[in-house]
């Protein structure tokens, strides 16, 4: 068989392979992410059959469902509510990061892999996963939930703050001197602060320019935008999630909804194949030895990352149940994690070891993080004898937008 037509053939093996995925989730009443991570993990270098030649293809392809997933997300708030959020919120984020740092940076010490270790086991170790907190969060309807802004809002204080840790780990790993890091940090901050003025001062252009009432002119302006942010953002230092996500809290009104409902299903299809391909690059031989460490410290950090989610639902007069689902939508970690993981290890500034125990910890909370998502209400209404309420559900027809 040809080079191309056994790309072909392996590639639609495994969108055949995602659907029937999908439907057994849909059965057992859980989400297909950890079923699309195991996939991956089952067929990736040193799984039961590896595939090979579509390297290319899967990975720009999950890059793209990462920055689908969170413009969709950008796309349920305005830019008014962000900052709202950001101004109730900062202090979850500070104990957030002082939190879920500090066992990522205790391990990497034990370790003796030094501060630039630390520093970037303490990135692994704090970052939520935006896209996989997104898709859970979609799955379970809890979009309107009075907790998603809280949720949110920690999410976002993440990623901006993003946009000052990875160019100073980067400063760190290179060996840089101060003034580069300081230059490498101005310029992402800044670029961060014009696009949050745009989408607070000037929403009703950027909905302007994307906007068509011919769906194929829209769909493309909304893709052709979505990736030329995300793209100018990595490029000046930023995150392309975080540019995807500032997008979407700029589109806002009727054009906000209409893009919803075009982009869901490119989102759910790419979003899935970033998933699986997280797996894809996970050696499962690179596991047992690190099996114990990152048991132990998925444990802690789970355990840190709930404690947070807790606390800012509290601050912001959550009930208790919203307060526990808050937290365990915060557990799971993914592409910020892999992505703060492959900078230290390629730049030979830090112990080798160090990548097979992050993508381990990494896989461990990604499969944890959504079932955990799903099981903690009825865990919590048991324990607490049926105690708690339920989220008054908005009315029929009504967007999912909380204000």
């Amino acid at each position: 068989m040809h080079a191309s037509g056994l790309a072909l053939a392996q590639l639609g093996a495994i969108f055949f392979a995602l659907g029937l995925l999908g439907r057994l989730a849909q059965r057992l009443g859980i989400s297909p992410i950890p079923l699309y991570l195991l996939a991956g993990l089952a067929f990736g270098q040193g799984g039961l059959y590896p595939l090979e030649g579509i390297e290319q293809f899967t990975t720009i392809s999950s890059e793209i469902g990462v920055v689908l997933l969170l413009l969709l997300l950008g796309l349920e708030y305005t830019a008014a509510e962000l900052l709202t959020g950001l101004r109730r919120s900062w202090p979850a984020g500070v104990v957030d990061a002082v939190l879920n740092a500090a066992p990522g940076v205790a391990v990497a010490l034990l370790l003796g892999w030094g501060p630039a270790g630390a520093l970037a086991m303490g990135g692994v170790t704090w970052i939520s996963s935006s896209g996989i907190v997104a898709k859970v969060l979609s799955d379970l309807g809890r979009l309107g939930n009075r907790e998603t802004p809280v949720v949110l809002s920690v999410l976002v204080m993440e990623d901006l703050a993003m946009a000052v840790y990875l160019p100073i780990l980067a400063t760190v790993l290179l060996g840089a001197g101060l003034l580069g890091g300081l230059s490498a940090v101005g310029v992402a901050l800044a670029a961060v602060t014009v696009v949050l003025v745009v989408a607070l001062r000037y929403g009703w252009v950027v909905s302007a320019i994307v906007h068509s009432t011919v769906p194929e002119v829209f769909l493309l302006r909304l893709l052709g935008a979505a990736l030329l942010v995300a793209g100018l953002a990595g490029e000046l230092g930023v995150s392309a999630a975080v540019g995807a996500f500032l997008l979407g809290i700029a589109i806002s009104g009727s054009t906000a909804q209409n893009a919803s409902r075009l982009l869901e299903p490119l989102r759910d299809l790419f979003a899935a194949l970033f998933f699986v391909v997280f797996g894809l690059n996970t050696d499962p031989r690179d596991i047992p030895p690190v099996l114990g460490v990152a048991v132990a410290l998925a444990a802690v950090t789970a355990t840190t990352k709930i404690a947070t989610g807790w606390w800012a639902a509290r601050s912001a007069g959550i009930a208790e149940l919203g307060r526990f689902r808050a937290g365990a939508a915060l557990v799971a970690r993914g592409e910020f994690s892999i992505v703060i993981a492959g900078l230290a290890v390629t730049s030979g500034a830090v112990d080798p070891g160090l990548a097979p125990l992050a993508a381990t910890y990494v896989l461990i909370m990604a499969i944890v993080g959504p079932i955990g998502a799903r099981v903690v209400e009825p865990l919590v209404r048991r324990l607490r004898g049926g105690g708690g309420t339920r989220p008054a559900a908005p009315p029929a027809g009504a967007p999912s937008r909380t204000p």
